[in-house]
């Protein structure tokens, strides 16, 4: 297979304050992905840049007493101590206020002009009369037009993602000043969106299945169809966009249009093609005929909140500009945190980025975490403190770490540090690791982490049965036994190399400190196959991985000063939240009333299950609880049905005999729970009276004949 040429971008944060823990994962979704590809041997050029212009930003320089260009300086200062803590490595970070930027920005508009796809229109623009200026979108907000939601910004609705003019807003407000804007009047440029030739060219882009996730696309086939404007009126297609903006106003000016300046949003993604020229230009390369490469493929990282306009105004402007367009565009949800809520710093539920640095935690915890919750899908993901040390805790340091911990120091204190031969139980355990190496690349491909660190805990499984089986610790004390114990350790050894590589794009930090353990060079996934071999010296294993402390989950969600503690959500991760009391209401439906209204976003995060209850036995210690065995028909890398373990408190029902069998439903990607007297993987659904003493008893949930384990309840 022929080396591929990537060009690959995350989306730019605005330059006017700190990355957040969205600006990381993004970061780090996207740098795991290039990571792979380059143990592929692709070559990748892996570029990033602040978005430097808009009102914003000259409004907060002057404020600052600042220069535009040394405020968005002092702010790009500030990034290398993220990127870097992170293991986050872009080949350059540039801004948009470049030279190389206000040349191709110049260039792409002068080139969209001459194609008649820019026209100029007298609009009526909101001014605000105490500011004395016009008002930049960002500085107007009001109540959407389409969905109703309040305090929403001038150009595009966070709740519904329409995109719509200033003037269309419902009840505005300055931002600036509080006043009411009045209307004056403008010339405007404006980019023709609306033209038959992008509306056509954009249609096909967006809904070939290629170029953007299918739920992306679903959304995007919406703003394509018949929709009622602010006035009343209906209209179909695509709406021109408006590029310009009047001075005073910090960007790129428009060509032969004095006091006149390009939109921050037509040169901010201009910057992704600048900053890789400018990568270009450093190392003596030509920019033009790395472009013109016809096997040159694109992509691009970015949050959902910007899908309009990565999805239609810049597949378009690069199409009518005769450039190439984007190969992908990798679209990501938000995260939240304690299931479901939003980050808010002000309540104690923000994750500082710089505060989980400082407080010493392994920034390659969070990367790994976040890589197994990422599936390549627009969804949202959360982070709940006791998952994130459940995972962390089981998966890297018992199930991964632990396997050198057993092996390594038996190599050097009895084997001078060399590997000896590997017998042929061994030999067939390093074979089905190896086997899982182009499925493991497929889920890295396609940004599936998630499935990616399921594959490889479950082959971290296979080789801690393999220990446990073989137990060197014992063939140590044995006579005449040495032998066997240098072939199991080495089996472990040449296992914990081959699951080292795998985890690579994800722990570059670890790898590189097992390379140096290892005494080998940087690895590839090609290099799975080549085994390390008899007589090998490793060097002395010193620990890779401290577990997490539950003390430093709980610094890193603490509520700022100033806020009562009632007032910040809990987060110590080794407490459970105790059940709230129900109210009852004897005259309501089963007792309580009906829970807050929610959308069919937030049911849609539930993922239910049939499950067959294969077992069902007592818990022992437990007068409330049942363990099941559930198959909810997954399977393991080997395409072996595996199963789940959940507790449920239904004993007061069911004896344990009358449930095996039996279909019922459960939730199935809820975050496991360490409880006593085990893990348990999910919740099977149960219905009962909120009035329990008058109403006693709990009924499992039963589906009709014909439901099969897996399918998903909609």
């Amino acid at each position: 297979m022929s080396q591929r040429k990537l060009f690959v971008t995350t989306a730019l944060p605005y330059a006017n304050g700190n990355f957040h823990i969205g600006h990381i994962m993004e970061y780090i979704q996207a740098d795991t992905w290039v990571r792979a590809q380059r143990m592929q041997g692709n070559a990748v050029n892996f570029v990033g840049a602040d978005d430097a212009h808009g009102a914003p930003i000259m409004i907060a320089a002057e404020k600052a007493g600042k220069t535009p260009q040394q405020f968005v300086a002092d702010i790009a200062a500030g990034r290398k101590q993220y990127l870097d803590g992170f293991h986050i490595a872009f080949d350059n970070w540039s801004n948009t206020d470049s030279a190389e930027n206000h040349e191709l920005s110049k260039q792409i508009y002068l080139d969209l002009k001459k194609a008649g796809f820019i026209e100029t229109r007298t609009i009526e623009q909101f001014f605000d009369p105490e500011k004395n200026m016009f008002l930049p979108d960002r500085f107007i907000k009001g109540e959407c037009p389409r969905c109703h939601a309040k305090d929403q910004y001038g150009d595009n609705c966070e709740v519904c993602s329409s995109v719509y003019a200033p003037t269309d807003l419902i009840n505005p407000f300055s931002a600036l000043s509080g006043a009411t804007p009045v209307m004056k009047s403008s010339e405007h440029f404006f980019f023709k969106l609306s033209d038959p030739r992008a509306v056509e060219f954009l249609t096909e882009w967006t809904q070939d299945g290629k170029h953007v996730q299918p739920e992306v696309a679903a959304k995007i086939k919406e703003w394509f169809g018949v929709r009622t404007n602010p006035d009343g009126s209906t209209s179909e297609g695509l709406d021109d966009w408006d590029i310009s903006r009047d001075a005073p106003y910090f960007g790129i000016e428009i060509p032969d249009a004095p006091g006149k300046y390009f939109y921050v949003w037509l040169d901010a993604p201009v910057g992704y093609l600048a900053s890789l020229k400018e990568l270009l230009n450093k190392r003596g390369e030509n920019y033009d005929a790395y472009m013109a490469d016809p096997t040159l493929e694109q992509y691009h990282f970015i949050g959902k909140d910007i899908i309009t306009f990565h999805t239609l105004f810049w597949p378009a402007m690069l199409k009518f500009s005769g450039r190439k367009t984007p190969t992908k565009i990798c679209v990501h949800g938000f995260m939240t945190v304690n299931n479901g809520e939003k980050m808010s710093k002000s309540r104690g539920t923000g994750l500082d980025p710089l505060k989980y640095l400082s407080l010493k935690m392994n920034p390659e915890w969070l990367r790994y975490y976040l890589g197994a919750k990422l599936n390549g899908r627009n969804e949202d993901i959360d982070f709940n403190p006791e998952d994130f040390m459940l995972r962390v805790n089981s998966d890297l340091i018992g199930k991964y770490v632990n396997i050198a911990s057993r092996a390594a120091g038996f190599i050097s204190k009895r084997f001078e540090g060399k590997l000896g031969a590997v017998s042929e139980d061994g030999q067939a355990l390093l074979a089905a690791l190896r086997e899982q190496k182009d499925a493991i690349v497929a889920a890295y491909e396609g940004r599936d982490t998630a499935r990616a660190a399921r594959e490889i805990m479950l082959l971290c499984d296979k080789v801690n049965s393999y220990v446990d089986a073989n137990k060197p610790w014992e063939l140590a004390k044995k006579e005449g036994m040495e032998a066997r114990l240098l072939d199991v350790c080495t089996t472990c050894i040449e296992a914990f190399r081959i699951l080292t590589i795998y985890l690579k794009p994800i722990l570059p930090g670890v790898a590189a400190e097992v390379a140096n353990f290892l005494i080998v060079p940087p690895e590839s996934f090609d290099d799975v196959a080549k085994p390390l071999g008899q007589g090998h010296q490793i060097g002395e294993y010193k620990h890779l991985m401290q577990r997490v402390d539950p003390k430093q989950l709980e610094a890193l969600f603490e509520a700022p000063a100033g806020v009562t503690p009632a007032a910040a959500a809990p987060a110590k991760a080794e407490k459970k939240a105790k059940k709230a009391e129900p109210v009852i209401d004897p005259n309501a439906p089963g007792g309580e009333p009906l829970a807050e209204t929610i959308s069919i976003d937030d049911f849609a995060k539930i993922d239910l299950r049939i499950a067959k209850i294969l077992e069902c036995k007592s818990v022992e210690g437990s007068t409330k609880l049942l363990q099941l065995t559930l198959d909810v028909g997954e399977k393991d890398a080997e395409g072996k049905p595996t199963t789940r373990n959940v507790f449920s408190g239904i004993s007061s029902m069911y004896q344990p005999e009358q449930l095996v069998g039996k279909l019922t439903v459960m939730v199935a990607n809820l975050a496991p729970r360490k409880m006593k007297f085990g893990l348990s993987e999910g919740m099977v659904l149960a219905a009962s009276h909120a009035d329990e003493k008058t109403n006693p008893g709990i009924y499992v949930l039963e589906p009709f004949p014909g439901a099969a384990p897996g399918m998903r309840i909609h």
